[in-house]
């Protein structure tokens, strides 16, 4: 099957990406898929600093790489057991075997064979199914709605070799690779979903709305008048907001450099709004919860942001960092704070959740109007403006663009 993708070959070419053009859309042969998997027709697919952190080289990925991991679509054809073709899905973007010992002890999102799939670019039986099918990229065109062609497939599983993969291999990213019309994906990926939903509001459950919320109801178990802050408000960072102001979180802090952030989370909760471009953000979040938050959330992947948030904690307080920083991003704290004041430092991937469960719930909890993910969505857009797209993602002025196919 041929497919239309955004295909990234090389980490770190310089911004702006109108010019530098990181994103290729190609003509992309999509294998069927194999047992335990499913051909998805994508529908939408949101840019998440995720993806910008590959195209910036700041997460090194093998290259190259179809991109996108925050998706939604329905199902063309399954080879899994309760899935079949019509069934609407969102994807998680770690693919949990159920088996190892994270999956068994209830943490799928430290699957072990997942954690190995996504750093190789496979999916999780260790096997890709795209390639490039021709050695030119196709014209770039906007987002189809018609059928892809089928043509005979001369790669079935891409399966990586110890020589690494041959020039025409693909790499999935986090197993997913949304920014297409069509994917293969694990059925371990899917989470079958409410098909009456927006699909550019489902997109958002699979990674903004899973990772913030899940890491203040999972991660931090937020009570009811325990105060909170939240560094920064991209669409990690407000869907945390929108999951303390849920549970009840009071006083809730919102930090960032852009205003009309901080207006957005005064809408959506937020009882304080601090700009982090002062030099004195630590004593206005401490003044603001009367002492230091009982939780701080690091949402931006800046180890220079986490040392802020860890410093306005109370006493026994906990920080939760949710971001990616670069891999040589290093953290500096008084140890002794760690025993004599009782605080906590957690990471959460994945929200810690068990998506199954929790995409489902938080869907309901948007029905039901108490979770408003819509408003986190500024604007839509066809494959065509990706890159233009990331260029006002890395600028820091929108919360969640959405790919919609």
């Amino acid at each position: 099957m041929i497919v239309q993708g955004a295909v990234l070959r090389e980490m770190g070419l310089p911004s702006p990406y109108a010019l530098s053009r990181p994103l290729r859309i190609e003509e992309v042969e999509l294998a069927p898929p194999g047992p335990g998997e499913l051909l998805v027709r994508i529908r939408a697919a949101g840019l998440c600093h995720s993806d910008l952190s590959v195209i910036d080289g700041s997460r090194p990925r093998v290259m190259p790489m179809l991109l996108g991991h925050e998706a939604t679509g329905e199902i063309v054809l399954s080879e899994a057991r309760g899935f079949a073709a019509g069934d609407t899905v969102a994807f998680a973007f770690v693919p949990a075997c159920g088996t190892c010992p994270p999956c068994a002890e209830g943490r799928p999102a430290l699957c072990e064979p997942a954690a190995t799939a996504n750093t190789s670019g496979t999916l999780l039986t260790g096997t890709r199914r795209l390639s490039t099918a021709s050695s030119h990229p196709a014209p770039s065109t906007a987002s189809s709605t018609t059928a892809p062609t089928t043509t005979p497939s001369t790669t079935t599983t891409g399966t990586a070799s110890s020589d690494g993969p041959s020039p025409s291999d693909l790499h999935h990213h986090l197993g997913i690779s949304g920014f297409a019309d069509h994917a293969v994906v694990s059925a371990r990926s899917a989470v079958k979903i409410d098909p009456e939903l927006p699909p550019e509001i489902a997109a958002l459950f699979g990674c903004a709305v899973m990772t913030g919320v899940g890491a203040v109801v999972n991660t931090a178990r937020v009570q009811a008048g325990q105060s909170a802050a939240v560094f920064g408000l991209g669409g990690v960072g407000l869907s945390a907001l929108l999951g303390a102001a849920l549970v009840g979180a009071h006083p809730l802090v919102a930090v960032d450099v852009v205003p009309e952030k901080l207006e957005l989370a005064k809408e959506l909760g937020a009882t304080h709004a601090i700009d982090a471009r002062g030099n004195d953000v630590v004593e206005q979040v401490r003044a603001a919860t009367d002492g230091g938050a009982h939780y701080a959330f690091e949402t931006v992947g800046s180890a220079a942001v986490l040392a802020q948030a860890y410093q306005a904690t109370r006493r026994g307080g906990t920080t939760v960092t949710v971001g990616l920083p670069h891999p040589s991003q290093t953290l500096s704290i008084p140890a002794v704070s760690l025993v004599a004041e009782e605080r906590t430092i957690k990471g959460s991937y994945l929200g810690s959740a068990v998506p199954s469960r929790d995409i489902p719930r938080y869907i309901a909890l948007y029905r039901a109007g108490r979770l408003p993910v819509d408003r986190l969505l500024t604007s839509t857009l066809g494959l065509d403006d990706l890159n233009e797209a990331f260029d006002t993602l890395a600028a820091g002025t929108a919360i969640r663009q959405v790919l919609v196919l």
